[in-house]
C-alpha cells in the first residue's frame, strides 16, 4: 500500500477512543447543558485541618455526574488533600479534621451514620504511583470482589474480572497471562490494572491522583483515552499538574491555590477566558 492510500480491508482491532486536541476542546458546545444535571458531589464551606494547621479553606464546589472534573494548581495548594476528603482517605492521618459538609447524592459523607468501608466502595481511588499487589493479574482484580463478599461463583468471578479488565482497556493485553505476577507488567499496564481493580467493586465515582505522572507519553495517552471513555459510566475527579492533560480529558476544571478554590468552571472557559487573574497566570505559564 503506497503512502496516502487508505486500506479497504476490515479492521480487526478494537477501535480506540481518541482524546480531543486542545483546538477541539475549545470548539466544544458552549452553554448550560451539563449544569442542569443533578449534582453528584458537593462541598459546602469545607475546611480541613492537620492539627491546628488549616490546609483547605472554605471550599464550595458542585461536581456533575458522568463528567471529568480536573483539579489543577501548584504543588502544595491542597488539590490532592481535597481529593482525599471525597472518600475520607484523610481519616487515617492523626489529628486531622473536617469542618463544613461534603455530600454525595445529597448525603453528608462525614455524618455519624456513614459506613466508611461502603463509602470507599462507592468512591474508588487510583493513586499517583501504581500499587499492584504481589499477586497474579487475576487475583489483583478479584481481591476487592472477595473481601466485599461479591463472589457468587467461580464462573461469575471470572466474568467480573474479565469485565473489569475490559473496562480498563487491558483485557486483550493480559488475557493469556492472567495467572502471571502483576509485578512483571509495564508501568502503564500496572496503572490500568489498578484502575481495573478499582472498577471491579462497581463504584459510582473514581478519584485519580496524578494517575499518569510517572508514565511515558504512550502510556499516558492510553490512560487519558481510558479516562475520556470511562466518564460514560462513572463520575471522575482527576488531580493533574499537566495543563494540556486537564484541557484534553476534563469537562470542568477547578484551580486551587494556597488551600483555596480560586476558580471553578467549564474547562473551555478556564483555559480560554478565566475570570481570575491568578488562574490566567497559572494556565498560561506566567504563574509566580
Amino acid at each position: 500500500m503506497t503512502a496516502g492510500q487508505v486500506s479497504e480491508e476490515p479492521q480487526q482491532h478494537t477501535k480506540r477512543t481518541i482524546v480531543p486536541s486542545l483546538r477541539e476542546v475549545a470548539a466544544r458546545p458552549k452553554g448550560p447543558v451539563a449544569d442542569i444535571r443533578a449534582c453528584k458531589i458537593e462541598a459546602e464551606r469545607m475546611n480541613f485541618y492537620y492539627g491546628t494547621s488549616r490546609a483547605l479553606q472554605d471550599i464550595s464546589i458542585r461536581i456533575q455526574p458522568n463528567r471529568v472534573t480536573a483539579f489543577i494548581g501548584p504543588s502544595g495548594c491542597g488539590k490532592s488533600t481535597f481529593l482525599r476528603t471525597l472518600n475520607r482517605m484523610n481519616d487515617i492521618i492523626p489529628d486531622s479534621r473536617v469542618e463544613g459538609r461534603v455530600l454525595i447524592d445529597g448525603t453528608d459523607i462525614y455524618g455519624s451514620a456513614i459506613d466508611v468501608v461502603q463509602l470507599r466502595r462507592r468512591v474508588g481511588m487510583v493513586f499517583q504511583k501504581s500499587n499492584p499487589f504481589p499477586k497474579s493479574i487475576f487475583e489483583n482484580v478479584a481481591y476487592g470482589l472477595r473481601i466485599n463478599g461479591m463472589v457468587k461463583s467461580k464462573e461469575q468471578l471470572a466474568q467480573d474480572v474479565e469485565a473489569s479488565l475490559r473496562a480498563a482497556a487491558l483485557w486483550d493485553e493480559v488475557k493469556d497471562r492472567l495467572h502471571e505476577s502483576a509485578l512483571a507488567m509495564s508501568g502503564g499496564q500496572q496503572q490500568r490494572l489498578c484502575i481495573a481493580r478499582a472498577l471491579a467493586v462497581r463504584p459510582e465515582i473514581l478519584l485519580m491522583d496524578e494517575p499518569a505522572s510517572a508514565l511515558d507519553p504512550i502510556a499516558t495517552q492510553r490512560i487519558e483515552e481510558l479516562v475520556y471513555d470511562l466518564k460514560k459510566s462513572y463520575t471522575i475527579v482527576i488531580v493533574t499538574h499537566n495543563m494540556q492533560q486537564a484541557a484534553r480529558v476534563s469537562d470542568y476544571t477547578a484551580f486551587f491555590w494556597l488551600g483555596k478554590l480560586v476558580e471553578f468552571d467549564t474547562t473551555e472557559k478556564i483555559f480560554t477566558a478565566p475570570a481570575e487573574k491568578t488562574t490566567e497566570d497559572y494556565v498560561t505559564g506566567r504563574f509566580g
